[in-house]
């Protein structure tokens, strides 16, 4: 799995229908106050374990300033995640001018681990999501900046 952490005052997402180049209607977002962003890539051959590995991980980062220093975590923040699905953190450009995205893990399998690794983060912090396999628009006022990536 890979993990693009954003640290946010806060960040929304919506639903695009591209056949009416609008976004979704209300109801078909999601919202945070300050937290993180969560861009998650889920790579063939990830499992719960890796899941569960790295969100305790993100949970205890601590991305949180006291007095100029990272001292602080999610928990003694209180804060939130938006967890947004992006196959894309496995595209390579190596050959070539269009990206392949062959270590991705298949659709079907890479939403269970999405959804176990949301609903895992969800038992500790509020962990809202992006849509899996929709286009989405992603707003957010990064703080910081601070941006991190991890990998399991």
């Amino acid at each position: 799995m890979r993990v693009l952490i954003q640290r946010v005052i806060s960040a929304k997402v919506r639903k695009v229908y591209p056949s009416l180049n609008k976004t979704s209607p209300q109801g078909k977002e999601s919202a945070i106050g300050k937290g993180l962003l969560l861009l998650i890539g889920v790579g063939r051959g990830d499992s719960e374990d890796d899941a569960r590995e790295l969100a305790e991980k993100i949970f205890h980062l601590r991305i949180f300033e006291n007095n100029g220093k990272f001292d602080f975590s999610l928990a003694d923040i209180k804060g939130e995640i938006l967890a947004i699905p992006q196959f894309t953190l496995y595209g390579k450009a190596d050959k070539g001018r269009r990206p392949e995205f062959t270590q991705a893990e298949r659709p079907d399998q890479a939403r269970k681990i999405f959804d176990f690794f949301c609903d895992y983060l969800n038992k500790f912090v509020p962990c809202k999501r992006g849509f899996f396999g929709e286009k989405m628009e992603v707003e957010l006022i990064n703080d910081g900046p601070v941006t991190l990536m991890l990998e399991q």
